[in-house]
């Protein structure tokens, strides 16, 4: 019995340390990301297009950075990975700090973002190695809460410090961050996948299954949807806002949605391990449609938080479920490619989602925009169910053994 408790256990110290590097490196990601715009714009004179460019090429680096690392990760060693993006990570930021030229800022922040996504590649496939088959939803939505918190707070805080103090103090807590998390995970063991012959040419070749893994393609692919709606969110809202005069309300909107997102993944991860992902998965996207229906009718602060509850209800829900799906699908000597295939997918809908929408809203505006946003999201619905509801009979249902026998 004893035996069994243990390899059901959550909580490890292990599982701890992975939980808090991850949260740091997704801080100090969020707190460069709002202010990066206006610094190239007010430092290097940037136009509005290329100071957009110096926040959003670190997506590009991070698409590539998860390329690379989700084909690499199982071959070179989780270990590996992990350190070498997280030295790389902590160098780059040093270089914000003799950065000269607009030119040698898109260059750091283009590499920056390879190594983010290098790091945090691992980090997730770690977390994954370490949470037990059996609480499989549960814990990989505690996981996400570190990306949670940090998307919260990091804005608020990079905004706050560029306000009252300047970008080089804003720089120096990211250094700080970064080193932080390059120590801490000296403190971790890291669990080793022993690949056997068959599995180690299964991951050799210069082939498109390789770079993304199959078996997590079509829970990504709706979460791709799932990112380009609250992309939407994310870049928009603050914009709606001042055009219907609730700037001060809004400025809430992401720390109810945190809240909601931390209060609610006790019992969402849950029903997903014990009833199965469609009982979690069909109410989510159902959630996050009306989220966007009471955000393009908001006039009064209340409708707007309101939406926030909803949108913290589905997109925080379905993210955390999409990816123990994209793991609890695919074999265990590929949770490195599921994990970078789910984030790959997730980045692509919000790197790219406001570019398409910029086209949008000035045919349709901000309130027409949301509501397209909904009809999109009731779209994922039936995309959902034909991809993988159809398929997916419940919570444990075998399709693959996730974690190594070390754990």
């Amino acid at each position: 019995m004893e035996q069994a408790d243990s390899r059901d256990r959550l909580w490890s110290k292990d599982f701890l340390i992975v939980f808090g590097v991850n949260f740091l490196l997704f801080l100090c990601f969020y707190l460069l990301v709002v202010i990066m715009s206006s610094y190239a714009k007010n430092e290097f004179h940037a136009s509005t297009g290329m100071a957009g460019l110096a926040s959003s090429i670190f997506v590009v680096g991070a698409l590539i950075g998860r390329l690379i690392g989700g084909s690499i990760i199982e071959r070179v060693g989780r270990k590996k990975l992990l350190f070498t993006g997280l030295i790389a990570f902590s160098v780059l930021i040093g270089l914000y700090f003799i950065v000269n030229s607009l030119s040698v800022l898109l260059i750091v922040r283009f590499f920056h973002g390879i190594a983010f996504a290098l790091a945090s590649t691992a980090t997730g496939t770690i977390a994954a190695s370490l949470i037990p088959n059996s609480r499989r939803g549960e814990g990989t939505g505690y996981y996400g809460v570190s990306i949670i918190i940090a998307s919260a707070i990091g804005p608020f805080i990079g905004l706050m410090i560029n306000e009252h103090a300047s970008m080089m103090a804003n720089f120096t807590l990211c250094a700080v961050l970064g080193i932080l998390s390059l120590l801490s995970a000296f403190f971790m063991n890291i669990p080793k996948l022993v690949l056997t012959a068959e599995q180690e040419k299964d991951l050799q070749g210069l082939k498109l299954s390789n770079f993304i893994e199959p078996k997590a393609l079509p829970i990504s692919l709706v979460s791709f949807v799932m990112g380009f709606g609250y992309s939407s969110v994310l870049t928009y809202l603050m914009i709606f806002a001042g055009q219907i005069s609730l700037t001060e309300i809004a400025s809430y909107f992401f720390i109810v949605y945190a809240i909601v997102v931390i209060l609610s993944r006790p019992f969402t991860g849950r029903w997903f391990d014990q009833r199965g992902a469609n009982v979690v998965m069909y109410p989510a996207i159902l959630s996050f449609a009306i989220g966007m229906v009471l955000l393009s009718q908001a006039h009064h602060g209340l409708t707007l938080l309101l939406s926030a509850v909803f949108v913290g209800l589905g997109y925080g829900t379905t993210q955390s479920s999409s990816q123990a799906l994209a793991i609890k699908r695919s074999p265990a000597h590929r949770i490195g490619l599921a994990t970078s295939t789910f984030y790959i997918f997730v980045d692509v809908g919000i790197g790219f989602g406001p570019f398409i929408l910029g086209f949008l809203t000035p045919l349709v505006g901000f309130r027409g925009m949301y509501i397209a946003m909904a009809v999109l999201l009731a779209a994922g619905i039936v995309l959902y169910h034909f991809l993988v509801g159809k398929k997916e009979r419940d919570g444990n249902d075998g399709h693959a053994v996730v974690h190594s026998s070390k754990i």
